[in-house]
């Protein structure tokens, strides 16, 4: 590819995770500073700066970073890369990730409980929970760890006392899942107060994650493709 060609893919590709993390207020999953993004990037990834409003942000302030946790860059990479890139290094399926601190999927993370299928679009994060990790501190080995594990054949999880994580196969898909996620939490939170959710059987849920194939952002036409 003729350098001026990598240089504009370079350009475009950070300037997409900038657009990415400014959607997330928007979109009403974040606040101020708290928040990060990444995106998968040739043989590492990109991902938000440390500590700078997203209006602010500009393609060039995106960290490149490798997978051994390097880079050469102004700014430093947000505290929580490490999760970012242990993502990115162990799941070659998900190609961005997504990690912020919205109302009602902190107010669970906060009461250290998992997300049962009280609605089949849990279907979305891959299974019938979306399980919440135990609590450590932002930006360790010992967060990045727990956070894999409760990701383990899941697309997205709650980080206890923190915020959530979502990944997709592209940053559209990150960002639509962190949405779904944080309208299933306010959803159940509803429910709570309503009375005594239904949990959807296991089986179901299996089926529907399948059925999830075709669905949404992943849409082929046909009969399946439909909310």
């Amino acid at each position: 590819m003729p350098a001026e060609d990598d240089r504009q893919d370079d350009h475009r590709a950070r300037q997409s995770v900038v657009e990415a993390a400014r959607s997330l207020s928007g979109l009403g999953l974040n606040q101020g500073t708290s928040g990060n993004v990444s995106l998968r990037w040739k043989d590492g990834l990109l991902i938000t700066p440390s500590g700078m409003p997203y209006e602010r942000m500009r393609a060039e302030d995106i960290v490149f970073m490798g997978l051994d946790g390097r880079f050469e860059h102004r700014l430093k990479p947000s505290s929580e890369w490490r999760f970012h890139r242990d993502i990115l290094a162990n799941r070659s399926e998900v190609g961005a990730v997504v990690h912020a601190h919205p109302v009602y999927c902190t107010a669970f993370a906060m009461c250290g409980r998992e997300i049962p299928a009280v609605h089949y679009m849990i279907a979305a994060a891959g299974g019938p929970t979306v399980r919440c990790a135990p609590y450590a501190p932002y930006g360790t080995p010992e967060l990045s760890s727990l956070a894999l594990a409760a990701l383990e054949d899941r697309a997205c999880c709650l980080l206890a006392n923190h915020g959530m994580i979502s990944t997709g196969e592209s940053l559209e898909k990150a960002l639509w899942l962190a949405g779904e996620l944080e309208t299933l939490c306010r959803q159940y939170a509803v429910a709570l107060q309503v009375g005594a959710p239904v949990v959807l059987p296991d089986d179901e849920i299996a089926r529907i994650v399948e059925r999830f194939k075709n669905y949404g952002l992943n849409a082929k036409p046909g009969p399946d493709n439909a909310s």
